[in-house]
């Protein structure tokens, strides 16, 4: 009987999310990744497999903000990636978590960005 690590168990249910969801130029796909450390969010268009707008904890945009990779430093960076990507004239994503559960870090980025003016 072999055991499924937490790590290839995220991985399986992204593979399973990722059959679901698919981004576009329009409507592009918000791609979170949460480490112990650092959250990393993108906005990627699937079609033309390329990165429209990325943003994390590691910017200096949000460096100036003096907030740590919390719920509250989660908070900002979804304002700070909302606010980028309605500067690039996208107000319709959809959210892909990652596998990770919509809790916690995820759910507080995910509430900024709508409360900024992103739609999913």
């Amino acid at each position: 009987m072999s055991t499924i690590s937490k790590k290839e168990a995220r991985v399986r249910r992204h593979r399973s999310l990722r059959h679901r969801i698919s981004g576009s130029a329009a409507i592009p796909r918000m791609s979170v990744c949460r480490t112990d450390k650092h959250l990393y969010v993108q906005l990627v268009d699937d079609e033309a497999q390329t990165t429209i707008v990325s943003s994390s904890t590691l910017d200096p945009a949000f460096r100036e903000t003096g907030l740590r990779c919390n719920a509250a430093g989660a908070s900002a960076l979804g304002k700070l990636v909302a606010e980028k990507a309605l500067a690039a004239n996208i107000t319709k994503v959809v959210f892909d978590r990652g596998g990770f559960r919509y809790h916690g870090r995820i759910k507080a980025l995910a509430d900024a960005a709508r409360e900024a003016g992103l739609k999913f």
